[in-house]
């Protein structure tokens, strides 16, 4: 919908109430000239939280929806997610693993959805596995992290899997807004999450212990796993210098 076609939304929402533009102006604490501007369409230089007030004073709600080249913003991070974990559930598959895509439980009031989950039979090893196209609140994300992991062994019974061994991966996708957000909760994070990408695939390929580790993924592809996360560093080679000819 574009500013136009919200304005005379909102128009025809207050005439089928039969109010004035005063009436929904005050209801919604703005002036009535601004209240006439969104009504008309003149929504630039209009504040997000003024737009919203006038809207809900009709009882009206306002969803964003951000697009990119014709195409809704949330399919693309929708398919980077699912990108992410076919990159990482090829890489498990070749190392020996099972592994099943959004597993949901309901233990006790307590619910959600795992995005992936790993079984290694010969090491008994469950693997949980949080996709993160962006990190917005680690609080939180350690927070849903610490629940699932409580729940992981009923979690893995309710598959027929018996583990001896837990392990945990949050995967990040490669940014650097990610990097940054990373960076400044970088001791609480490491302080839960304390191993990297370094040492993801070797575990990965003999999981005889119980693993938790933060990494990076570059790319949508299995040959981005195994990225550390420590920043990327640029080498600088010195050119050799040209010899001048000797005169003859």
């Amino acid at each position: 919908m574009d500013d136009v076609a919200f304005g005379l939304a909102l128009r025809r929402v207050r005439l089928r109430r039969n109010e004035r533009r005063i009436d929904v102006a005050k209801r919604a604490g703005i002036s009535q000239s601004e209240y006439s501007l969104i009504e008309r369409g003149h929504l630039d230089g209009i504040p997000l939280r003024t737009i919203r007030a006038a809207a809900a004073a009709l009882e009206v709600r306002v969803n964003l929806i951000a697009r990119w080249r014709g195409g809704d913003l949330d399919r693309l991070v929708h398919g980077r997610h699912a990108a992410m974990g076919e990159a990482v559930t090829a890489r498990l598959l070749k190392a020996g693993w099972e592994v099943l895509p959004e597993v949901s439980f309901n233990h006790y009031g307590e619910r959600g959805v795992i995005d992936l989950v790993g079984w290694h039979r010969r090491h008994a090893t469950l693997l949980i596995i949080e996709l993160k196209t962006e990190v917005v609140d680690p609080n939180e994300l350690l927070g849903v992290m610490d629940r699932r992991r409580r729940l992981s062994f009923r979690v893995g019974r309710d598959h027929g899997w018996d583990p001896a061994h837990v392990g945990a991966w949050i995967v990040v996708a490669e940014s650097r807004a990610n990097r940054r957000r990373v960076a400044e909760f970088r001791e609480l994070l490491r302080a839960a999450f304390p191993e990297d990408g370094r040492s993801v695939n070797g575990w990965a390929r003999d999981p005889a212990r119980g693993q938790s580790a933060l990494w990076f993924l570059p790319d949508a592809s299995p040959r981005g796993l195994g990225r550390t996360l420590a920043p990327r560093k640029r080498v600088y080679r010195p050119r050799p210098r040209s010899v001048p000819a000797l005169a003859s």
